[in-house]
């Protein structure tokens, strides 16, 4: 299989560090905004072909494509990936306004191709070994109390370099949890709260905020975000479960204790993004919906619109 992928920053490395562990996909092209920076990633990994603009990308043979540009583009790319034929894995978000999740929906219904979003948290293995025992009926959530800490005062990105572009605490860092909470409760979010800081002068968005979510069968989540925390640095999910208490950072485990649990047999990597790419390229040659599909994740972007009109109001 053949794969494009746009944005060679923290995220995009991600992602070709991944794919270089799946069998039977080649990466055939890297699009950057700076010609220079995404030559040098491509030397580096081996992409024979480099562009500045997707629309010229999308004219290689390639199946699929994976979106890791600013945010403010991934609706808007992950159309145009589709109209040009291709399947498409968008980072998250999706989005950053409700109205383009909708539309990203709709033409992924037109075209019938694949269309996947980067909800990484449903592949962490330590996100899996929950998820897995509350199928099996052994675990149910009480409270997920979540805490998403960075300190971005300035416009940089994941490598401490310099953004083009403004994140978002609500639109990126809460739909991580806004997602993982109805996912893993296996319930609807039927009422969400928020409270935000004061406004950044120079960003023009709030460094902190707190999210309140309840889903339909009693379980709630508490989350706390910030850009000005000092360290450290990270997102931290404490589960409270009628049947023990875990903390999952990232792809690691502990109990309430903080004993390690061995989450190594969960799936065939400890690498979320590798299992995020694997459940892609399966998905498409087997035919079927990829799990966190546009049409599975649209629910949590209905709640960042609604949070968002509550935070304007």
């Amino acid at each position: 299989m053949k794969v494009i992928v746009a944005g060679p920053g923290a995220f995009g490395i991600k992602h070709l560090d991944g794919i270089k562990n799946i069998d039977d996909v080649e990466v055939v092209g890297l699009v950057g905004r700076r010609l220079e920076n995404t030559q040098a990633v491509a030397n580096e990994y081996g992409v024979p072909n480099v562009f500045t603009s997707l629309e010229e990308a999308l004219k290689l043979e390639a199946d699929a494509v994976i979106l890791c540009t600013p945010t403010q583009q991934h609706a808007e790319q992950s159309i145009l990936c589709m109209k040009a034929g291709k399947h498409v894995q968008v980072e998250i978000p999706l989005s950053d306004s409700w109205k383009d999740a909708q539309a990203v929906l709709d033409v992924q219904k037109e075209t019938g191709l694949t269309c996947m979003v980067g909800h990484t948290r449903r592949f962490n293995p330590s996100h899996q070994w929950i998820n897995k025992r509350i199928n099996k009926g052994e675990l149910n959530i009480q409270q997920m109390d979540v805490q998403t800490y960075f300190f971005r005062r300035k416009n940089i990105n994941a490598k401490g370099e310099a953004r083009s572009w403004t994140d978002h605490l609500l639109w990126h860092h809460a739909a991580h949890t806004v997602d993982l909470f109805a996912y893993q409760a296996g319930s609807k979010i039927v009422k969400a709260n928020a409270i935000q800081g004061p406004i950044h002068p120079e960003l023009g968005i709030a460094l902190d905020m707190s999210i309140q979510l309840q889903a339909e069968n009693g379980a709630i989540c508490t989350l706390s975000l910030s850009f000005n925390n000092d360290g450290p640095l990270g997102t931290f999910f404490r589960y409270i479960c009628d049947n023990g208490t875990y903390i999952a950072r990232y792809d690691d485990l502990v109990n309430g204790k903080e004993e390690p649990i061995d989450v190594s047999n969960v799936d065939v990597s400890m690498n979320g993004i590798e299992l995020q790419d694997r459940e892609f390229f399966a998905s498409i040659k087997e035919g079927k919906e990829p799990n966190s599909s546009v049409a599975q994740v649209l629910n949590c972007y209905q709640v960042l619109h609604q949070l968002e009109q509550q935070l304007a109001s």
